[in-house]
């Protein structure tokens, strides 16, 4: 086996959350910096709040704009194909939409 392949461990390391609670926990590094920790957690706290780092929120939001202008387009599309679909149809024809 190969000598000295594992990292430091450190006992004491600190963990330092952005609301300013710090605490040590065991790890490879010396020094943690948290977004969330167990002070400030909505689970926790039980507050009702939203934790977005990454604006995961307003890329949701985007998407369902997007998605309802696609719904309309699409529902208008329909309505007028099913419009041009109104002249009568030949025997195969209507043989041929049962499929």
């Amino acid at each position: 086996m190969k000598a000295q392949v594992h990292p430091h461990f450190f006992e004491n390391a600190q963990t330092v959350c952005v609301c300013g609670n710090k605490f040590t926990v065991s790890s490879t590094s010396e020094t943690l910096h948290v977004e969330l920790c167990h002070k400030c957690h909505p689970f926790y706290t039980g507050e009702q709040r939203f934790v977005d780092s990454a604006s995961r929120i307003q890329k949701f939001e985007a998407k369902q704009q997007i998605a309802t202008k696609y719904k309309v387009t699409k529902k208008q599309k329909i309505d007028e194909k099913s419009k041009k679909d109104e002249s009568p149809k030949t025997l195969r024809e209507m043989l041929m939409g049962l499929k």
